[in-house]
């Protein structure tokens, strides 16, 4: 009886999981394409809605907690530190929002053919990103304005914010996109999830308040949300260059980072190590039945 050696196959609909992805990075160049492509098709304003949208969400958001609560008078330059935690936040919602329907909004792809499933909430982020680009250049429009110049602190904290936003979202899009295959209400969760974000991060509020109301324990673990982290750090990169320190003369400047920071980004980052290791291995264990679940 002839032996083959089969070592040199791969098992059909298996793949090594995220290793996949430098193997298979044209295909996904061309699904971040499809979905920017796709993104406003029939649409007569086009991509003008990336300006429009979070424009007048801003808008709401100032003029209720900058006029009715107050905030414009205790936090300088109010507008530039409201915008730039505000897209902060909508790059995490929409990055792990559409993750979290990347599957399923692919089913026809995932019935037909194997590819590394794994490709659809990457090529979701960097969709979220790409969308993201947009609000990015009304807030340094918007800094410039405010007196606002670039330093290299300041540029490193705004990648690293993002970089740990990005991790997050796919962490976690990453475990419900699997999940959302066979229980579909794991979508509304999400949904959840994305309205409480802009609540539980300092973009409407400063996290002095969180301090002076909850204490400092509560303040801790206010700090260890990696969205937290990631919207001081954009603060620190477009905010806190144009207004000046926190004095008796000066309430509404900068009072420094929270205290233990350093420590909370390293958090962050672990946080969002962990995300992407368990939703991968979660993932994998939903993968098996996706042709059929979805």
């Amino acid at each position: 009886m002839t032996n083959i050696d089969l070592s040199q196959y791969d098992v059909p609909g298996r793949g090594r999981g995220l290793r996949d992805v430098i193997r298979w990075r044209y295909l996904l160049t061309l699904l971040i394409r499809k979905g920017t492509a796709t993104r406003y098709r029939n649409s007569a304003l086009g991509w003008t809605w990336s300006y429009v949208k979070p424009l007048i969400q801003f808008f709401i958001y100032y003029l209720v907690m900058g006029f009715i609560f107050g905030m414009d008078r205790g936090v300088d330059n109010f507008p530039l530190y409201l915008f730039s935690g505000f897209i902060t936040v909508q790059f995490f919602n929409e990055g792990f929002g559409n993750a979290t329907g990347s599957v399923v909004g692919n089913k026809a792809l995932v019935k037909k053919i194997y590819l590394p499933r794994e490709l659809f909430p990457i090529a979701a982020i960097a969709g979220a990103f790409i969308h993201f680009l947009p609000q990015l250049a009304i807030l340094i429009v918007v800094a410039l304005i405010y007196g606002w110049i670039p330093t290299i602190a300041g540029a490193g904290a705004i990648l690293l914010g993002l970089a740990i936003i990005a991790l997050v979202a796919f962490g976690l899009g990453l475990l419900f996109s699997g999940i959302n295959v066979r229980f579909r209400d794991i979508d509304n969760f999400a949904e959840v999830i994305r309205q409480l974000a802009t609540w539980a991060s300092p973009v409407l509020y400063t996290w002095q308040l969180i301090e002076e109301h909850l204490g400092d324990i509560w303040l801790f673990l206010y700090l260890c949300n990696p969205i937290t982290v990631a919207v001081e750090l954009m603060h620190f990169g477009f905010w806190v260059p144009t207004v000046d320190e926190y004095s008796a003369s000066n309430e509404g400047g900068w009072v420094g980072f929270a205290p233990h920071f350093g420590t909370h980004i390293g958090i962050a980052i672990l946080i969002g190590i962990v995300l992407v290791v368990i939703g991968q291995l979660t993932f994998r264990r939903f993968e098996r039945t996706f042709a059929q679940d979805v």
